[in-house]
């Protein structure tokens, strides 16, 4: 059964099932998906948890052991596994076994990281969907985060103005775990009542994550001011231009291929906009911009003139459709 993290708990009030799947790259969901099942299983009286780190040299064997084994008090036992790679190798057998012929005191309930394109046609994973639950978790659009931190803001009894919602999800930038800790601060410092985005200022730290994989996708999709934003960002932390330059430089020869129909890379993952931004930008300009991802490089190796980063601020301004004066001569 595929399930979201959205619909979990409808769907933990009505049954609970012998094998659960929670798989995504969003700590706070991911975490909140599976206390929400280990509730459930403690409610239907599963009084006890073993936790298995499934990293690599990882006996798999040690878990069917376990699942097979008889308790000398018959306590009804969680097998939580916790395998951050999504790939779990020589157990992929043993977990398909443990999904399809379930024991009876045993839930199985298995955390991973995103799973990529060959683990969703995996046996292992199609056994969880046929018998088991799969929780497939996603992050919050960022278009959509400002809705989200205002229904988890109003959960907490506070009642925020749009204007707040709206700073608040600008402030953390998409770490959601991030956004419910200056929730959760805020009903503790302020108590439930109107917030306003004075009060808000007031009480919220600058909890930003910036995220050098969400620059291409906010620049593609043409919101140069996040996308600037998140340049901006990640030049405050330190990070190393020479990483920025080759996502971007990464994300335009995907550009590039996708504009002249040709096959795109395996790796890195080309954005999601880069449809949108293929019927957006024209060979001529992608071409240009090509041209200045190589002048930044020469910029990054001090073998040509110019800050890197005041490159790197134009290369992302112009691939997100922003027009920009002409350099002084």
């Amino acid at each position: 059964m595929k399930l979201g993290s959205d619909t979990l708990a409808a769907h933990l009030a009505r049954q609970l099932l012998p094998a659960y799947l929670v798989s995504g790259d969003e700590p706070l969901l991911l975490g909140e998906a599976a206390d929400a099942i280990r509730r459930a299983a403690r409610a239907a009286g599963v009084t006890d948890r073993v936790v298995y780190f499934a990293e690599r040299g990882f006996d798999w064997n040690s878990l069917r052991t376990e699942s097979q084994s008889l308790s000398l008090f018959a306590e009804k036992r969680i097998l939580e596994v916790k395998m951050p790679s999504g790939k779990p190798g020589d157990g992929a057998s043993v977990l398909q076994e443990l999904v399809e012929q379930p024991a009876p005191d045993r839930l199985l309930l298995v955390l991973s990281g995103q799973l990529d394109r060959t683990a969703l046609n995996s046996g292992w994973v199609k056994a969880f969907e046929q018998h088991g639950g799969w929780v497939s978790v996603w992050p919050v659009d960022i278009a959509k985060l400002p809705g989200w931190v205002n229904e988890r803001m109003k959960r907490q009894g506070l009642v925020p103005e749009s204007a707040a919602a709206e700073l608040l999800a600008q402030r953390v930038e998409g770490n959601l775990l991030a956004a419910q800790q200056e929730i959760d601060k805020l009903a503790l410092l302020c108590g439930p009542g109107p917030v306003d985005a004075q009060t808000l200022e007031n009480n919220v730290a600058k909890s930003a994550r910036y995220d050098v994989y969400k620059l291409p996708d906010a620049a593609l999709r043409g919101d140069g001011d996040r996308a600037l934003r998140i340049l901006g960002g990640l030049q405050a932390e330190g990070e190393e231009p020479t990483l920025v330059l080759w996502v971007l430089a990464s994300t335009l020869r995907s550009l590039w291929n996708a504009a002249r129909g040709l096959p795109l890379p395996a790796w890195p993952r080309p954005p999601a906009a880069l449809p949108d931004a293929v019927r957006r930008l024209k060979l001529p300009l992608i071409a240009q911009l090509v041209g200045e991802a190589a002048a930044v490089d020469r910029a990054i190796k001090g073998r040509g003139p110019g800050d890197p980063w005041d490159g790197l601020a134009r290369l992302v301004a112009q691939l997100s459709g922003l027009r920009l004066l002409p350099l002084a001569g």
